[in-house]
């Protein structure tokens, strides 16, 4: 009887008494959103179905490059009512929100790295994806992963990687071109795409054939969709229990992906032929800084957490954002005119050369533009570590941050008249941040579209050329 009493106690505690303290502490510090609804916060709102507030585009076959309101149409509603920078609850959890540069610029001023960290509750949330590994370590950690992964895309590495991507493309497009001889009306560019990627990365990162790629990131979908499926009440207190079903299927897939990996590690180090090589897996298990000094040797564990993190995020953001350039190159043939001009002028009829992409410059503009409209890193999360000052408010230590990448790339005010119009020339000048009204970052996560999506831009270039070249127009 008593210890079912302390177990009702726990989650009034948990699920009402500390969120609604948290709640009013908030509230005293000055910040003001939506009002939570405990223990679901304000989820049950952003799960209703919503109408666009952007103008109906229902009426038109035209995409439309005004997504912020299709893709958080939460958000764009609450911006309304609240402006750029309010607080809402993911069940117990509070959320910072900010879509404004300028709080953004003055919050990160000054603040040392250890003042915050990654969201515990993401942490969570995705560690049958992430695990440890980079993307989601921080501190002395983060430190030492960082620097054992960094010489996997020095420029060397890089430029033995460029070759096998114009490999995988090549094969890519000859089988559109027989797809399309064939008589296939339609081809599934985002598959076709995504699934290159993975190939190249698979080749390129861990030295491993397409086959065993495959197996990974299908079961790496899977799981995907599975914690989707059980997440969609991220924040409450013991979610886990209301999607068993997924959450078990979650954890089975989790366990399947990491033998498969064990396999393929334990297969190069028993390799006869291995030695210490540059690519990522042999970077991993070489474990050891660049710079001379030895370094802490990863476990097994973390070998197996920084496989899962490159494999899947290494591959998707490229992909996204390979897809969304040949759909706006399709609908802006212009600019394929001019892509195609610049690749003649810089390479001639010579193959893609890694030393050759330096001088793609407009392609640069391109790419960098298809980052601002459509970022396959849609936002940035940090939680904070301790008392935050900014404004005469004070962030509470433990508040999550949710930047949106998204809404300052669509800001009129940030951007100009002319925000949702694809225009890579915006970049002619100003390479990096392509003019926008203000330039800031946060900490290791900029919020310029150059910074976005990690390499994206790097690999775009090595891969977009033969599609430009080889197609009259693409689609």
């Amino acid at each position: 009887m008593i210890f079912f009493l302390l177990v009702l106690l726990r989650l009034f505690l948990s699920c009402w008494v500390f969120p609604g303290l948290a709640y009013l502490k908030l509230k005293r510090s000055g910040f003001t959103g939506p009002t939570p609804r405990f223990p679901l916060g304000n989820i049950s709102e952003m799960m209703k179905k919503t109408e666009i507030i952007s103008k109906d585009s229902s009426q038109s076959l035209d995409v439309s490059n005004d997504i912020h309101s299709t893709v958080f149409p939460y958000f764009a509603r609450w911006q309304q009512s609240h402006g750029k920078v309010f607080i809402y609850w993911l069940g117990t959890e509070p959320f910072l929100y900010i879509a404004e540069p300028e709080f953004l610029k003055r919050m990160s001023a000054g603040i040392m790295g250890k003042s915050w960290g990654k969201p515990t509750v993401f942490k969570h949330d995705r560690k049958p994806m992430f695990g440890n590994g980079l993307v989601m370590v921080e501190g002395e950690d983060w430190v030492r992963h960082r620097h054992v992964i960094t010489p996997a895309f020095s420029p060397s590495n890089l430029k033995a990687m460029a070759s096998l991507m114009v490999e995988s493309t090549s094969s890519m497009l000859d089988n559109w071109t027989a797809l399309i001889n064939s008589g296939r009306p339609e081809i599934d560019v985002e598959s076709e795409i995504t699934a290159t990627a993975g190939e190249i990365i698979a080749k390129t990162s861990f030295g491993i054939g397409y086959e065993n790629g495959r197996k990974v990131f299908e079961k790496l979908r899977a799981m995907q969709v599975s914690l989707f499926k059980s997440n969609r009440y991220v924040g409450v207190p013991f979610s886990e229990f209301m999607k068993p079903k997924q959450t078990l299927e979650a954890r089975k897939l989790g366990k399947e992906i990491d033998d498969l990996l064990l396999s393929i590690i334990t297969a190069r180090r028993e390799s006869q032929s291995w030695y210490p090589s540059r690519d990522l897996l042999g970077l991993l298990l070489e474990g050891k800084n660049v710079d001379g000094r030895t370094g802490k040797s990863f476990t097994t564990r973390e070998l197996v957490d920084e496989c899962k993190t490159f494999f899947f995020g290494g591959h998707e953001t490229t992909a996204l954002a390979l897809t969304w350039t040949l759909l706006l190159l399709a609908k802006n043939p212009e600019w394929q005119k001019e892509l195609r001009e610049e690749i003649k002028q810089v390479m001639g009829d010579k193959e893609v050369d890694f030393h050759m992409l330096a001088g793609l410059k407009k392609m640069g503009w391109v790419m960098n533009e298809v980052l601002r409209l459509y970022s396959p890193s849609p936002n940035v999360q940090r939680q904070a570590r301790e008392d935050i000052h900014v404004d005469g408010l004070v962030i509470p230590k433990g508040t999550n941050m949710w930047i949106d990448v998204v809404s300052m790339h669509h800001d009129q005010a940030l951007w100009g008249d002319d925000v949702f119009e694809f225009r890579p020339e915006r970049f002619k000048d100003d390479p990096i941040y392509g003019g926008w009204f203000h330039q800031c970052s946060i900490s290791d996560a900029s919020s310029s579209p150059s910074n976005v999506g990690g390499w994206s831009a790097g690999d775009g270039k090595a891969s977009l050329p033969q599609p430009v070249q080889q197609q009259k127009r693409v689609v």
